[in-house]
């Protein structure tokens, strides 16, 4: 019965397999017979010169150069060795197949199961020129078979120099290089036509990643790629043992275009970006499609931008942006740079503990900003943090720990938050993490990769917007050619942190902009919160970066100074950054206010009880306001102790002994206390104001003499502690008298 059972059920096993493998045989061939059907567009491939349609927030077409490959190379004109460089990286098989690599892709079918993914592509050059054309670049198999499908068309339509040629002009090189013409006048300042050998392999290997690959960024990995492509060279025998030392020893030089660099980092070039991303296709195929790209740029914040900047006479990388806190939209943006800075990370120093330390702790009821931290040296975890210069401040309160960016009790706080907890804050307002984040050093901006310039403004806006993020934009919508929406911009607002919490970070920053690191803000006439960082070098007292990220009710604006290359600079975010920030709020009419929520309260603290025991408690009514302090705090979140000081004095402890027939008294005196002595009933000495050791020195003049110590609350001289010290002298029978007290 078992094996009828088991006969049966393999019977059934198998043909459901083989429905299974015919149903999707049938898939894949009407995917196949589809894809036949769709004519290829020439257009994409013939062009040289497209212009991106480009609009500011009025619809006004924005006047930065919005054209691409511009410059076009012929495959006659290109050196043989070129030529040859990507076929030996890229496809070996080129000029014999048809479009197709059915050994490749076999392969790379194989290694896709194993894995569950689509890493490897196996496309052949022929492909490569579809899918960066004709198609998106969606990673399905149905794109996959509509690729291999158009790849055997188009090569029935073009000879295979054609083919390559127009491959060479549209393919990727990174900085907004379109095209070998346009990447050779980048890197090299020189036509395609003047390429070495060494640097051909160099753009033919940074085509794979332009940005792992990129020679400005990553030279090291870029030279191993390099010279892998001369090592497939010469595997293929295409040049010579001697070519192929000669190139290998050579170093990276690059002679860059600094006529197109401005171009990476335009607003313009931003929004393109961000186009690429929202449609899925190349710039590329977006100008030949007749998209038209609207975005919110504002032609004044522009320009107060770009003047601000460049009027520092900066000689480093730098870049600007200005967000619209209530649509969370980018009004502005410019960099200077030979890369583009967004696509760069960098550590962003003590402009993170807003975002990961003290909005946390605020809005997980940890602390008040009058909190008191001990500053000291400490280990937490293995983790040994310092402040500048080695300086330890004793007890301060968070808000001048922020204010005045001090490391300590940024650690410190973080610690009581948790490093987790303050991660999912941070990730909760667009800022990305690596898994080996794990340390207290992220309190202080120590990141594995960093964060972008964008991300980092775009999570202040959290704080301006009463607690509530998303993501900001260069886009508003997309319209094609016939005018019709293809995209609109609905990205939705997420609730982070409490609007009290809110509140109360921008109110510690406004400290910085008056008095704290930010100081140089303190000038403006406008409501503004304002946080400074540094990037130092490792055992240097070089930097890396300098930033600032300031806010209003209205914009945010964040200013990023350094270098991609990590050549040091020397400027800090308090000086240079802020500055910049200051120079674009001087032209701004920005007049708006943070308006305090009707859940932020005003409350007496006793500041005898923070100065001294460190403790946040509320004064009681009896508290002279001259021992009081007025904070802001939360009305779900209030401190629960009432102070009792001034509802009754504890007497003063006295340390008293006899010296040569003088009474010798000691006591601490507090300066909001007033001390009466008193010999026999009668005043002899009125204490006030002062505090510390005091040491009072009394004849005794008779046998029996008292001193009176009475004590008092200098505003409150009703509430009366007193006590009494008797010295008494008893005669002995030797020549000596002694007193006892």
């Amino acid at each position: 019965m078992m094996k009828k059972f088991i006969k049966w059920f393999a019977i059934l096993s198998f043909i459901c397999l083989a429905l299974a493998l015919s149903g999707l045989g049938l898939y894949i061939s009407s995917i196949y017979v589809n894809a036949k059907a769709i004519e290829i567009n020439e257009d994409v491939l013939n062009s040289s010169t497209l212009t991106l349609n480009i609009y500011d927030h009025e619809n006004r077409p924005i006047k930065e150069e919005n054209e691409i490959n511009h410059a076009y190379a012929s495959i006659d004109s290109l050196q043989p060795y070129t030529k040859q460089a990507f076929i030996s990286i890229e496809d070996k098989d080129f000029y014999k197949h048809h479009g197709v690599n059915y050994k490749r892709i076999g392969k790379a079918v194989l290694t896709n199961l194993k894995s569950h993914s689509l890493k490897e592509g196996a496309s052949t050059i022929t492909q490569q020129l579809i899918k960066n054309t004709q198609l998106s670049s969606e990673k399905t198999y149905k794109r996959k078979i509509t690729e291999i499908a158009l790849a055997q068309k188009i090569e029935r339509l073009y000879d295979k120099d054609k083919l390559l040629e127009f491959y060479l002009n549209v393919i990727y090189f990174g900085n907004n290089c379109y095209g070998i013409e346009s990447a050779s006048n980048y890197y090299f300042s020189k036509s395609a036509n003047d390429l070495t050998l060494d640097e051909s392999c160099m753009l033919a290997g940074m085509i794979k990643s332009p940005v792992k690959y990129s020679p400005i960024r990553n030279s090291e990995k870029c030279l191993k790629r390099r010279n892998l492509v001369l090592s497939e060279m010469k595997k293929d025998e295409k040049i010579t043992i001697e070519e192929y030392t000669m190139a290998k020893d050579k170093k990276l030089y690059l002679n860059l275009n600094h006529d197109k660099i401005n171009r990476l980092n335009s607003y313009s070039q931003a929004s393109i970006d961000e186009a690429e991303n929202i449609l899925g296709i190349p710039a590329r195929q977006i100008a030949l499609s007749g998209y038209k790209i609207y975005t919110y740029q504002n032609k004044e914040k522009q320009s107060a931008l770009y003047q601000a900047l460049t009027s520092q006479n900066l000689n480093c990388d730098s870049a600007g942006i200005v967000i619209d806190n209530e649509k969370c939209s980018i009004s502005a943006f410019y960099g200077d740079s030979c890369y583009k800075i967004l696509e760069a990370k960098r550590q962003p120093g003590s402009c993170i503990k807003p975002v990961l330390v003290y909005a946390p702790a605020l809005n997980e009821d940890i602390i008040y900003p009058c909190t008191q931290i001990l500053d000291e040296k400490v280990t937490i975890s293995d983790y040994t943090p310092k402040n500048v210069g080695n300086v330890y401040r004793g007890y301060v309160s968070a808000r001048e720990a922020l204010s005045k960016s001090i490391n300590i009790p940024a650690v410190k706080v973080l610690s009581y938050v948790g490093i987790d907890k303050a991660k999912v804050y941070g990730e909760q307002m667009g800022i990305n993490f690596d898994e080996k984040d794990e340390s207290y050093t992220i309190a202080l901006g120590g990141m594995t990769y960093g964060v972008n310039l964008a991300q980092l403004a775009g999570a202040y806006t959290t704080f301006a917007n009463n607690g509530y993020y998303r993501q900001p934009k260069f886009i508003s919508f997309i319209t094609d050619k016939n005018n019709k929406l293809v995209y609109i911009n609905k990205t939705a607002n997420e609730k982070v942190i409490k609007e009290d919490s809110a509140y109360l970070l921008t109110d510690m920053l406004k400290t910085c902009a008056k008095s704290g690191t930010a100081k140089k803000l303190a000038s403006l006439e406008m409501d503004i919160a304002s946080k400074t960082g540094t990037v130092g070098k490792s055992n240097s007292k070089e930097n890396l970066d300098a930033w600032n990220i300031s806010y209003t009710k209205a914009q945010t604006v964040g200013v990023w100074l350094g270098n991609l290359d990590n050549t040091p600079i020397s400027y800090a975010g308090g000086n240079q950054p802020t500055e910049i920030v200051k120079k674009y709020f001087e032209g701004s009419d920005d007049k708006s206010t943070f308006e305090r929520p009707n859940s932020i309260v005003e409350k007496r603290i006793d500041g005898i009880n923070l100065d001294e025991n460190h403790v946040v408690s509320l004064a009681n009514s009896l508290t002279p306001d001259r021992y009081t302090q007025t904070e802001l705090f939360s009305s779900f979140n209030l401190p629960t102790d009432i102070s009792m000081n001034f509802t009754e004095i504890e007497k003063v402890k006295v340390k008293s002994h006899v010296e040569n027939g003088n009474a010798v008294i000691e006591f601490d005196a507090k300066d909001y206390e007033t001390y009466t002595i008193k010999l026999d009933g009668n005043i002899i000495k009125n204490i006030t104001g002062k505090s510390g050791l005091q040491t009072l020195t009394i004849p005794l003049s008779s046998s029996k003499q008292d001193i009176i110590i009475e004590n008092y609350y200098t505003l409150s001289p009703e509430n009366l502690a007193s006590q009494e010290l008797s010295f008494v002298k008893k005669e002995r029978k030797t020549a000596n008298d002694k007193w006892y007290i």
